[in-house]
C-alpha cells in the first residue's frame, strides 16, 4: 500500500472531480494537511503551492524544470514542481521545505546546511534541501547512480561520496556557487554527524 497520500488509498479519491470544461475538485495532502482545491487544469503543482496555498518555499526559478529550485517530494520521491500539473497529482502527499521541519526542531538537512553555510542568497536552498531529502532516501533504498560503481551489490545502501552527492544533486543549480559546501552538508546529514541547532 503506497504511503497515506498515495493514488491507491482506500479513503482517498481516484480522480479530480470536474467542475466545468476547465477546472476540477482535488484533494492534495501538503506537509500532512489536507487540501480540497478547485484548480485550472492548466494550474502547476508549484503554482497550487504557491499561489493557492500560500508555501513560498519552493521558488519559481527557470519554469522549465532545469534548475531545480522547485524541488518538493511527491510520495516521499523528488519532483520538480514547475512541470506537474496539480489535476495529475490528486490524492498524493507532497512534502515542501516548510514540511521538513518538525515543530521548532530542525530537519538534519537544514541543519547541515546552516552548520555548513550551504547557501548565500539562499533563493535555489529549498530546493537543494527537498533535492537532498530525496537523494538521501535513493541512496538508503539501494538505487543507483551514473557514477555507482558497477562491483555494488543491487538494492543495497548506496554510500554518498561527494562524487555520488554531486551527481545526484546535479539537477539543483546554486548561482552563487555554493556547492562545496553543499556537497558537506549533504554529506553530514548522510552520515548522522552531529550538527549545531539554531
Amino acid at each position: 500500500m503506497p504511503p497515506d497520500g498515495g493514488p491507491d488509498r482506500p479513503d482517498g479519491p481516484e480522480a479530480p472531480r470536474p467542475v466545468d470544461g476547465r477546472r476540477s475538485e482535488l484533494v492534495l495532502t501538503v506537509n500532512g494537511t489536507r487540501h480540497t482545491l478547485v484548480l485550472d487544469h492548466r494550474t502547476t503543482l508549484l503554482d497550487a503551492l504557491r499561489e493557492h496555498l500560500g508555501l513560498t518555499g519552493a521558488k519559481k526559478g527557470c519554469d522549465h524544470g532545469q534548475c531545480g529550485a522547485c524541488t518538493v517530494l511527491v510520495d516521499g520521491r523528488r519532483e520538480n514542481s514547475c512541470l506537474l500539473l496539480a489535476v495529475a497529482h490528486d490524492g498524493r502527499a507532497v512534502t515542501t521545505i516548510e514540511g521538513l521541519a518538525d515543530g521548532e526542531r530542525l530537519h538534519p538537512l537544514q541543519e547541515a546546511f546552516l552548520e555548513r553555510d550551504a547557501f548565500q542568497c539562499g533563493f535555489c536552498t529549498p530546493g537543494q534541501i527537498c533535492s537532498a531529502a530525496g537523494v538521501l532516501a535513493e541512496a538508503a533504498a539501494g538505487f543507483p547512480s551514473y557514477v555507482t560503481g558497477e562491483t555494488s551489490r543491487s538494492g543495497a545502501p548506496v554510500p554518498l561520496t561527494p562524487e555520488e552527492i554531486r551527481e545526484r544533486m546535479s539537477g539543483n543549480i546554486c548561482r552563487c556557487g555554493a556547492y562545496p559546501r553543499i556537497t558537506e552538508a549533504v554529506a553530514d546529514a548522510a552520515a548522522g554527524t552531529e550538527v549545531a541547532g539554531p
